[in-house]
């Protein structure tokens, strides 16, 4: 009985190391991936600069609370 909860109990720390890597390994995936996003749309003007969408056909929606 105390060899079988052993063996289960190394199998469960090996998944846990698995999952733990493949976390890791998936959240630099996704910083890697939103850089590049960041970067395509820096680059067609997407990205807001001081409260304000530097694309000119959003109209007035800039995130001020003004009306338009």
């Amino acid at each position: 009985m105390f060899k079988h909860l052993e063996k289960q109990g190394q199998l469960l720390m090996e998944a846990y190391r698995l999952m733990s890597h493949d976390l890791h390994r998936l959240q630099v995936e996704e910083e890697m991936l939103m850089r590049k996003f960041y970067e395509l749309m820096s680059a067609q003007g997407l990205v807001k600069k001081n409260g304000r969408r530097e694309n000119s056909s959003t109209g007035n929606k800039n995130g001020n609370g003004e009306n338009g």
